[in-house]
């Protein structure tokens, strides 16, 4: 058993092929080991009495979905939890409903932008905090590894609960006025990717007088895609680039798998860098709020900071991922954050991300504004961005230590991986979590300099991966 389980414990969460090697046995056993997890958290004197033992559990559209929660489901209340079961979901709803309910935690049953044959659990604990391996996957592994399948009546209970329209109240709030009633409007192509956004989107905005949806791969209930799940993919976005452009859209919006995440063109079906988007609305932010902090994951452009200061906020780099984003918007009480991979993070979501919100804080910004979003983002687009070039090389820590040495008179530092600045231009190289990669991204003032300065590091790291 410990050798399957440590086939689908990943970094953030658990993820792999079904059946093999995560099936309904697994799922029992992680089940187990969740509860025991967050059973054994500190604080839960301070829920109410009734949700101290409660766990929420959600899923995603995926086939496999079904009888891997009823297995994590049943490993859950054999080792002592009960759960409130809010079915077909979003990731960030999972979240929200533990925070909502009070509860000590929430498992999303989710593969996110893996292909159909993927499946997993993203796990939260009390407040719905990530749960990452260094915040207690390695322990619910550990506890999942020991746990025993017995299955049978179980003393505990399981509750169903709809909250949409408490999750659409608190969604709203990022929603303007002006669309909520039809004073204004916007017309927004949607490429759900035959994932969660094809039942959050509806049950969300469809009756919003000032949104008109171009919806594109809403259905969601045969398992398959029509397009890879995962919006950072350039040619996941054609379809909502030609749509945006053809239906005469101000903007369009494609969406991950699990509708957390999601990537924005402009009308004339430009993709925007979800880096701009964070200093964009990281500056409605902090006038709203009148200052603050904005996070933002240190591979995004220099402009972001830039916009940041403009608005008289203070800018925050961040280490790549959800949980450290997380923790840098709470240590700092953030108004706003945002990382390249298209999670947007907002303090009033309990400093999590949102796709849901990213989605309706875009479309307000944007009537709020007047203009085209080409026109807003124009002046966003201060520099040149090699954007994620990835090196193989197998001793990755000896290759950063090569690039920091080649050149001594920059400012480096080592927050995530080596960021090495020179002034004019700057790069952050860091290792990837399972592979023998080194990723690469580089800034600098025009196309040519970026290119002169790839090549200039390149031996220095390793045999670059085509695309």
């Amino acid at each position: 058993m410990p050798i399957m389980l440590s086939k689908v414990f990943k970094a953030y969460d658990v993820r792999a092929t079904v059946p093999d090697p995560l099936n309904e046995s697994v799922a029992y056993r992680i089940g187990c080991g969740t509860a025991e997890f967050l059973l054994a958290q500190p604080g839960l004197d301070q829920l109410a009495e009734h949700r101290r033992r409660t766990i929420v559990v959600g899923h995603d559209m995926r086939l496999t979905s079904p009888a891997l929660v009823a297995a994590l489901q049943a490993g859950m209340r054999a080792c002592g939890a009960d759960v409130l079961d809010v079915g077909l979901v979003d990731t960030p709803f999972v979240p929200f409903a533990v925070n909502h309910e009070g509860c000590i935690g929430g498992v999303q049953t989710t593969a996110s932008h893996n292909p159909a044959n993927y499946n997993g659990f993203k796990i939260s604990r009390m407040h719905g905090k990530p749960v990452g391996e260094q915040t207690g996957l390695q322990d619910i592994r550990s506890l999942a590894e020991r746990a025993v399948e017995n299955p049978g009546d179980s003393a505990t209970d399981v509750e169903t609960i709809d909250l949409w329209e408490a999750y659409r109240s608190h969604v709203f709030e990022m929603l303007g006025t002006k669309l909520q009633t039809g004073e204004a409007t916007i017309k927004v192509a949607v490429d759900a990717s035959n994932g969660m956004a094809g039942t959050m989107v509806p049950q969300l905005f469809d009756d919003v007088p000032g949104i008109e949806i171009v919806k594109i791969n809403f259905e969601n209930s045969s398992g398959t895609f029509v397009h890879e799940p995962n919006p950072l993919v350039e040619a996941n976005l054609q379809q909502v680039r030609d749509a945006t452009t053809e239906q005469g859209c101000a903007l369009g919006i494609c969406f991950d798998g699990d509708a957390d995440r999601c990537m924005v063109v402009d009308e004339q079906g430009g993709i925007v860098g979800c880096d701009l988007v964070t200093g964009w609305l990281g500056q409605r932010f902090l006038r709203a709020s009148g200052g603050g902090s904005v996070v933002f994951d240190l591979r995004s452009s220099r402009s972001t900071s830039e916009l940041v200061r403009e608005a008289g906020g203070d800018p925050l780099r961040s280490r790549v991922g959800h949980v450290f984003m997380k923790q840098a918007m709470a240590e700092h009480d953030a108004v706003f954050g945002g990382e390249l991979s298209g999670h947007f993070y907002f303090r009033e979501n309990f400093n999590a991300d949102s796709g849901a919100m990213a989605f309706a804080s875009v479309c307000t910004a944007m009537v709020e504004d007047g203009r085209p979003l080409s026109e807003i983002i124009a002046g966003a687009r201060r520099y040149r961005q090699s954007g994620e070039i990835n090196f193989q090389v197998e001793d990755k820590a000896a290759a950063m230590e090569r690039l920091a040495a080649a050149y001594p008179n920059a400012e480096i530092d080592r927050l995530d991986g080596v960021t090495v600045d020179l002034g004019d231009w700057w790069c952050n190289v860091r290792p990837s979590n399972t592979e023998p990669l080194l990723r690469l991204n580089l800034e600098a003032a025009t196309d040519a300099d970026v290119e002169a300065r790839v090549a200039d590091i390149e031996p220095l790291l390793g045999t670059r991966v085509a695309h």
